[in-house]
């Protein structure tokens, strides 16, 4: 059976994002989205014009596209015209939205617990443990190695992670204790937590499915995923009086702000601020009459 055969258009694209070392996932999205802009103008976007992108943006707002995927789609299309075309001149005519400020949904400890210790196997109980005690991104959970676990340095090597760069992050002794208990039952090979098939990593949706089943079973109300155990990691962290430059360090963010997020959300902090009404000194007291 043939393969649906590339257009040439298509095949510029992917070459140009394969040169720059984009990610699979990045590559499809941005695919996506120029076929999107494509099918919405009905015909080949090579002779678009800036009027063809406003009508398109005006088309995403009205049938409730979010800033994410306004975005998202932004990204893709200057990236066409910029690198794919050669029409950097088109990228202005291109609107970022400013996307709504939220805070991080944050588990309590004992939520935490409960998730871990809910989790449906021993391979699920150390997968949450590491997206947990580490701080580790859902993805970097699922593809980290056996190799990457330095049981002698009790570091763990996260191996390309978000934005291509290397990082190591923390392996205390309770989460070391866990993944041996772990690696004595399963025997894994090659992928710390291999999939269905062994020759490969467990998928981000698996974890991602585990966490909101488990998280359902148990009854904890608030909306739960892979990624709300890193929030809760930095959350708890801060609480118990960790640097937030040393917060930023570990979840690997190279901006100081983005790990300052944590601050609003951290309420054992906010609770032992003194205010400075509490400060102030009270007046005198006039004698009573």
């Amino acid at each position: 059976m043939s393969e649906t055969p590339i257009s040439p258009l298509r095949a510029r694209m992917i070459e140009g994002m394969s040169v720059r070392k984009f990610g699979e996932k990045t590559q499809n999205d941005y695919i996506r989205h120029v076929k999107t802009f494509s099918t919405c103008l009905g015909r080949s976007p090579v002779n678009a014009t800036p009027e063809d992108l406003r009508r398109f943006q005006v088309h995403q707002s009205k049938a409730g596209a979010q800033p994410p995927t306004i975005n998202s789609s932004v990204a893709a299309l200057r990236f066409f015209f910029r690198v794919t075309l050669g029409r950097p001149d088109m990228c202005r005519h291109l609107t970022i939205v400013r996307q709504p400020q939220k805070l991080p949904t944050v588990l309590t400890k004992e939520e935490v617990r409960r998730l871990i210790e809910a989790a449906p196997g021993n391979k699920y109980k150390a997968a949450l443990g590491v997206a947990y005690g580490a701080g580790l991104r859902v993805s970097e959970v699922a593809n980290l190695k056996v190799s990457d676990i330095d049981s002698k340095r009790m570091l763990i090597r996260v191996e390309q992670g978000k934005g291509k760069k290397d990082r190591y992050a923390m392996l205390s002794p309770r989460l070391l204790a866990v993944l041996r208990d772990y690696w004595s039952v399963v025997r894994p090979k090659v992928w710390l937590f291999p999939g269905r098939d062994p020759v490969m990593p467990i998928t981000t949706r698996q974890l991602y499915r585990v966490v909101r089943d488990t998280a359902e079973a148990i009854e904890i109300k608030k909306r739960v995923s892979p990624h709300v155990l890193r929030h809760s990691f930095a959350t708890h962290l801060l609480e118990h009086g960790t640097d937030i430059r040393v917060i930023q360090v570990l979840l690997g963010h190279s901006k100081l702000e983005t790990a300052a997020i944590y601050t609003t959300v951290a309420t054992k902090v906010l609770r032992e601020v003194t205010s400075p009404l509490d400060l102030l000194t009270p007046p005198d007291r006039e004698p009573p009459k």
